[in-house]
């Protein structure tokens, strides 16, 4: 943010002193930049001295945002193009499988190549147009409103202004996952400003539980879990196909539940019993069963499902969690992996089994607990099932607590989504609360609070989080006490001792 001339020309006052206090107007004492402009100032030194050096503080204004652009296009660049690296490897692998014909595959593949070229910088330009507004406005502001005056709201409304940025990936294209997990993250931050205010600290304080990551994991594995049983266009595709592969069940299986617990007949018990003997395994269904165990685990007890599941699922996580921590090893502390290979390799390799347990488990208590739920009562129905796939989110303190929080916070948004989209399918959404693009307004929203906080509640932030945004935005604390400003404090003491020289 760069500081702009705030002085009353009057008064000979230096605004960037916190007590206003009045200074001297001899060239020695008068060493501050900001009050260059003011009027107080000899006219002969502002056209020997000022010109040159405002010329200098505007090219360094057009230099902030080229950087900022610039950085925020190769993180959207980069984490795109490496998600589309996989996606496109992966593409590849399955198409070798179930294609034969090797010139429908090249076509395809060709595609596939074309479009994650498409969406990597899609991704970069949305990345770094969000940064070069979010800068352009923030300098735009400071300079013709002044950096004082306009600090407290200057920053949440280049934060909305930036926002609209998102269109960038495609006028079509709908981001209500990313928008709501935004806002996730904007609530917390909010939350923690709300914490340290006298005014609603007390309202606050229910937020500092300790444990309200594991309880926020608990409502939205309700709501996902549920959706993921009952109703699964509900859910975004790719969360979609990630349940289908961990939640272990075949899609006749998943429909056998949902019919029971929606209390229609059955239609596909056929299906479900050439599903099992496919696998090996002779069962006939009765198609006036009250609990769905059979369908779930066939012969199987529940107990003995649960322990064959769990490592099922555990095989099924670690391929998921092995780039997660090692290639951050690699890459990130690759210069201290020379010096210390066995302690961060040991770490990456910890924590990999630790995450690869709690999806397992998480996974695997979804079954056990609906199961339980379904044995006591005896009956399944929709509220039964959003019951016993609540405590599954207890799941969750298996993770680190740093990881908790993000996790959780993850899973919300896609619960959010999942449930006005339910809403939306049964009628229950008003007309009024359907905007055409939600994801935009609310993702506006989220930025203009994130960046607020960034510029005027910094200590809300993790350090990962606010190295990360000093390094794309240049964002300054408040004039005076940045580097720049005082290094230009001492710079300025020989640029006055040159002008009364050069007007004597």
């Amino acid at each position: 943010m760069s500081p702009s001339g705030d002085a009353d020309a009057g008064d000979g006052l230096c605004t960037c002193l916190p007590d206003g206090s009045r200074i001297s107007n001899d060239y020695e004492n008068r060493k501050c930049l900001h009050c260059f402009r003011s009027e107080s100032s000899p006219s002969g030194l502002d056209s020997v001295v000022g010109l040159d050096l405002f010329g200098v503080r505007d090219s360094e204004k057009l230099s902030r945002i080229l950087i900022a652009s610039a950085k925020a296009f190769s993180i959207g660049a980069g984490l795109k193009g490496g998600l589309a690296i996989v996606s496109v490897l992966s593409g590849l692998r399955r198409r070798r499988k179930a294609s034969s014909m090797k010139k429908v595959g090249t076509v395809t593949n060709k595609e596939a190549i074309i479009t994650a070229m498409k969406e990597t910088l899609r991704y970069g330009l949305f990345l770094g147009t969000f940064a070069g507004t979010f800068v352009s406005v923030d300098e735009i502001v400071g300079a013709l409103g002044g950096h004082r005056r306009t600090a407290k709201w200057r920053a949440l409304l280049a934060g909305a202004l930036a926002g609209p940025s998102m269109l960038l990936t495609g006028h079509k294209t709908q981001h209500t996952s990313l928008a709501i997990y935004i806002l996730m993250r904007a609530s917390v931050l909010a939350s923690r400003c709300g914490i340290k205010s006298k005014r609603f600290g007390n309202i606050c304080k229910p937020l500092t539980w300790s444990h309200g990551d594991i309880f926020l994991m608990c409502l939205s594995s309700s709501q996902i879990l549920s959706a993921y049983i009952l109703k699964q266009e509900s859910l975004p595709p790719s969360y979609k196909s990630f349940l289908n592969k961990h939640g272990g069940k075949d899609v006749v299986i998943l429909e056998g539940v949902k019919q029971i617990a929606s209390g229609l007949p059955f239609t596909n018990l056929g299906l479900i019993e050439k599903y099992y003997k496919s696998a090996g395994i002779d069962i006939k269904l009765d198609p006036n069963m009250k609990v769905p165990c059979s369908i779930i685990h066939a012969n199987q007890s529940c107990t003995g499902h649960g322990i064959s599941f769990l490592l099922q699922a555990y095989a099924r996580a670690l391929p998921v969690y092995i780039p997660v921590y090692l290639v951050p090893a690699l890459i990130v502390h690759r210069e201290n992996l020379s010096n210390r290979p066995y302690t961060i390799l040991g770490k990456s390799i910890l924590g990999t089994a630790r995450s690869s347990l709690f999806l397992s488990v998480y996974c695997t208590s979804a079954w056990l607990w609906t199961c339980l739920l379904f044995r006591i009562f005896k009956r399944c129905n929709i509220p039964m099932v959003a019951a016993g796939t609540f405590p599954t989110g207890m799941a969750l303190a298996i993770e680190k607590k740093s990881r908790r929080m993000e996790i959780s916070l993850y899973c919300f948004a896609r619960a959010i989504e999942s449930f006005f989209t339910c809403l939306d399918d049964v009628g229950y959404l008003p007309q009024s609360l359907k905007i055409k693009r939600i994801d935009i307004a609310v993702f506006s929203l989220s930025t203009a609070i994130i960046m607020h906080c960034y510029a005027q509640e910094r200590d809300v932030f993790r350090s990962k989080y606010l190295n990360v945004l000093d390094w794309v935005f240049g964002v300054p604390p408040p004039p005076c006490e940045t580097p720049r400003c005082k290094k230009d404090e001492i710079d300025t003491s020989e640029a006055f001792t040159f002008g009364a020289t050069k007007i004597a």
